[in-house]
């Protein structure tokens, strides 16, 4: 039920109607200011309140210092991706304030810092000014920690302009803090109380912006991408992992450790059943993953686009020698350093075609934290079924910010082990070749160090071999090998997740994307239908090779629109590469590459552009 407002709102606003529930909140500050921990707190009360939340830290790739938005989006429909527009600001940065109130639109809100006298710049704005030193010096005697402090104050005056109930702020700030840390929580606690008594006290709402109570987050948690991947990698009985530290794919193996610590330890002896090596530089990662792999552990590595150029040759290796490995790449954009704390999805020709010479490998798209949690066993048994490289592109986006999620759940299907001889195998059969194509699906039978059987010596090559891993030449030699591993490709097609397909009947405009575009594209469906009546179908691929639901998909539609977060439109250039020319002549592209996450308003706007609308 919509709450009346004064008139003013109206005026300022252009439109009495309450925004409830749907609003976007963004808190500018700078990096190093210890925001992070209110920013969380805010976002949790409202999630807690039973209101679809999701928060988006953009924040700088330099030292302590330099300018960071977190922002926080309220949706009462379940939309969680980014959303261009922000309705509530809390401006925190003089450096920055003057721009980020230019940028609002009318109507919205501005809770600044008093000294800053944000409310002479524009009259079509609502303001909030807040003493904020003022406040926390009484709450906080110890000058050090005020600036901490301050940031709590931000969260009370918030929770009073928005009706958040304090309840859930307290329960949000003391899960936040932990019961090691109860006095540091006490303290932020009389601060945010600080911030609503003074609210409440001195500040007349006038803007549009309100939280309400529902029910629309029952049983869902809050994680971030990568500590998804950390705790599916372990769940899928990774043992090994290897990694050089690099925005923004660190937190995954971070998180990994924490957990591997946890739930890793040989209750008999105290010792790890694990192994976590930071090697020297992605290379030495790589390579020792392919080791740990042929030796017949589950290993893995996690980095970004530069560590990813720096494992070509390794890749080809395990690629041509047929070891096993699981990849995961948190995109940022590139190219060379580029931006390495902004989003894209640029390494997807990248790592499909990676290293020199003939060399294709799968490719696993997650768009969730549940996806990033299922995808990692996916990978590995992938990896394993075909004794091949297996990358999952995942991005910052995904991988760095607060999503909403349903649990995970815990697969119960067993790990695949592949094509593994035992020694049992090797008496009744009395030999094998390394290479040979017995099955007709391309991968080879192998064995693993250690197995007890004098025919179980392991021969891997990398450079030319036969069935039998001799070293050749002989062109013959090298054109049955590679085309084995072409058909084995092709095997891996049938293997890999297939696509999440909505048709409408009456829809003569498709979609095709993947990953983080699901949330801009899902949105922006929606845009289309209700404020322009156009139907559109979607087809979200989860990996690559594609199957021929693609094909099928692109048939049935007019005009098929792929939506690339790359300036050279990857996706479609990968589709193009593996489809029928007469059905890439109804491919379009839209892309989005500035590094900010896609939102569904771009894509709406485009591809009405491109339709002459």
């Amino acid at each position: 039920m919509s709450v009346p407002l004064p008139a003013e709102a109206a005026q300022l606003g252009g439109d009495n109607a309450t925004l409830i529930n749907d609003f976007t909140i963004q808190v500018a500050t700078v990096n190093g200011s210890g925001s992070q921990t209110a920013n969380t707190v805010l976002m949790r009360s409202i999630f807690q309140m039973g209101v679809p939340v999701s928060g988006k830290n953009l924040f700088p790739s330099n030292i302590a210092g330099l300018p960071t938005w977190f922002t926080i989006r309220a949706s009462r429909h379940g939309y969680i991706g980014r959303k261009k527009e922000i309705d509530f600001l809390i401006a925190m940065n003089p450096e920055t304030a003057q721009e980020d109130v230019s940028d609002l639109a009318p109507g919205s809100a501005v809770v600044y810092d008093e000294p800053l006298k944000l409310n002479a710049r524009r009259d079509d704005l609502h303001f909030y000014p807040v003493p904020f030193d003022k406040l926390a010096a009484p709450v906080c005697p110890e000058a050090k920690l005020r600036k901490l402090v301050r940031n709590m104050i931000y969260d009370g005056v918030a929770a009073h302009l928005l009706a958040i109930d304090l309840d859930e702020m307290k329960k949000a700030l003391f899960r936040q803090f932990g019961p090691r840390k109860q006095k540091a929580a006490e303290l932020n606690w009389n601060a945010v109380l600080a911030g609503h008594d003074y609210a409440g006290a001195n500040l007349t709402k006038t803007d549009r912006c309100r939280v309400e109570r529902m029910n629309a987050t029952a049983g869902k948690i809050i994680i971030d991408g990568n500590a998804a991947c950390a705790l599916g990698a372990m769940f899928a009985g990774v043992t090994v992992v290897t990694w050089y530290p690099i925005t923004p794919s660190s937190s995954l193996v971070e998180a990994l450790i924490n957990y591997m610590k946890r739930c890793r330890i040989d209750p008999a002896t105290g010792k790890a059943t694990y192994a976590v090596v930071q090697a020297e530089d992605e290379l030495a990662a790589i390579g020792m993953v392919i080791g740990a792999s042929w030796a017949g552990a589950r290993a893995m590595t996690a980095t970004s686009g530069p560590g990813i150029s720096l494992m070509a040759e390794f890749i080809g290796l395990a690629y041509y020698a047929e070891v096993p490995a699981v990849i995961w790449d948190v995109q940022r954009v590139g190219p060379s350093t580029g931006l390495p704390t902004r989003t894209q999805q640029c390494d997807i020709l990248k790592n499909a075609l990676l290293s020199h010479g003939d060399t294709r490998h799968p490719v696993l798209f997650p768009s969730s934290p549940e996806e990033c949690f299922g995808m990692a066993q996916t990978a590995c048994d992938l990896a394993e079924d075909f004794q091949t490289p297996v990358f999952v592109n995942s991005d910052l986006d995904l991988g760095m910010n607060n999503w909403m999620s349903e649990p995970f759940e815990y697969s119960e299907a067993p790990q695949h082990r592949g094509k593994v001889l035992t020694k049992e195998d090797l008496e009744r059969l009395g030999s094998f070749a390394r290479y040979a194509d017995v099955d007709g699906d391309g991968v080879g039978w192998r064995t693993l160090p250690g197995t007890a059987h004098q025919a179980a010596a392991y021969f891997t090559r990398g450079s030319g071999h036969n069935a039998k891993a001799a070293y050749t030449e002989k062109p013959a030699d090298y054109v049955a090998n590679v085309d084995r591993l072409l058909h084995k490709f092709e095997s891996i097609r049938a293997a890999a997740p297939p696509p999440v397909v909505d048709v409408d009947e009456k829809a003569r405009i498709g979609i095709v994307y993947c990953g983080t575009s699901k949330y801009g594209c899902e949105e922006s469906r929606d845009q289309l239908r209700s404020e322009y009546g156009i139907e559109t179908s979607s087809l979200r691929l989860l990996a690559y090779p594609f199957n021929r639901d693609l094909e099928e998909f692109i048939a049935r539609h007019d005009r098929v629109y792929v939506v690339d977060q790359n300036r050279d439109a990857q996706l479609l250039a990968l589709m193009r590469l593996d489809l029928d020319p007469r059905l890439c002549a109804r491919l379009r592209s839209i892309r989005h590459y500035g590094g900010l996450p896609l939102d569904a308003r771009s894509v709406t706007d485009e591809l009405l552009r491109q339709e002459a609308l």
